[in-house]
């Protein structure tokens, strides 16, 4: 009776310590950085080291740590909405990252599918080839697209070789070269969650359809789109957060013109080490981006629950 006793305890005890793992993780690796990150963008810049203040001194006891919180201001805040280059930054952001996604999305969707519905021996061949470009660097990834979309590259000499074109096309330092690094470097995070909602799809019910005298093209969009949604919703989120703050696509191919908030990060906290400032940059863009998905996340348990 003792042991039947003591079992479920310890029972109970795993799963709290199962539970409260996954949370741990979050409070060390991303609620303690955000909240020194935030600390940051509430100071003022200064020439020092680190170049802001004030900076907590514990060992000047209780008075000096209550005169430092006497300090902070939302000053930087106030800062990013009177000058139009910050917030032309995030909407610029938002919109690169809205359209690279959806363009993903048309390019990936076909991809996922046919891999799908291939031979089930052929499916490790097809997602190994999928997962190939990440055993290379992602830097010289885009490095290769130089090489690529200059006047004098690989591109526009075949287009010139095929007579398609009578002079180079100026790809290179332009948007048009941004998205298709975009597409390219993020097209795998959209296709492998989008593989594993289309692979556990059961073909019977597309055979029903069939059998009842549907349209392959209506039983698609009526059973296909629907049940691979959750796949369309994660990949979207895999390519759209990550599009948002990108720096080193849009630095290397875009132009002068590309205006993106990560190389207007980029410049405040490396080139003007302006920390608060771009710690204010920052906490926006999280924002921005974890709002959102929270809402969003409410949404779906909500409909979740309704249908439950």
């Amino acid at each position: 009776m003792e042991e039947k006793a003591v079992a479920p305890a310890r029972r109970t005890l795993g799963g709290w310590l199962l539970i409260a793992m996954p949370y741990l993780w979050l409070l060390i690796f991303f609620l303690a950085p955000f909240l020194i990150v935030f600390k940051i963008s509430l100071s003022q810049v200064a020439i020092a080291i680190p170049p802001y203040v004030p900076t907590f001194d514990l060992a000047g006891g209780w008075q000096v740590f209550t005169d430092n919180l006497t300090e902070f201001s939302f000053e930087n805040y106030v800062w990013l909405t009177e000058d139009d280059l910050y917030w032309k930054s995030y909407i610029s952001s938002v919109i690169i990252a809205g359209i690279s996604t959806m363009l993903t999305l048309l390019i990936g969707y076909p991809i996922a599918y046919g891999m799908a519905r291939a031979p089930h021996r052929l499916r490790p061949t097809l997602l190994m080839l999928v997962i190939l470009p990440f055993w290379t660097s992602f830097l010289i990834r885009v490095y290769a697209w130089i090489g690529i979309l200059k006047n004098e590259g690989l591109l526009n000499q075949l287009l010139l070789t095929l007579g398609l074109i009578d002079e180079p096309l100026v790809i290179l330092n332009t948007n048009m070269a941004v998205f298709i690094g975009i597409i390219y470097s993020y097209l795998p995070f959209l296709v492998l969650p989008l593989y594993a909602s289309l692979e556990r799809l059961d073909v019977s019910l597309l055979e029903a359809a069939e059998d009842l005298g549907c349209p392959p093209w209506k039983a698609f969009w009526k059973i296909t789109v629907p049940l691979s949604l959750p796949g369309v919703i994660a990949g979207c989120f895999l390519v759209f957060i990550p599009a948002v703050g990108e720096f080193v696509i849009p630095d290397l191919l875009g132009g002068s013109n590309t205006l993106m908030i990560g190389k207007t990060l980029w410049v405040e906290f490396f080139n003007n080490r302006d920390w608060p400032v771009s710690s204010a940059v920052a906490v926006i863009l999280l924002m921005i981006l974890v709002i959102p998905i929270v809402l969003f996340q409410n949404q779906q348990q909500k409909i979740a629950e309704r249908d439950g």
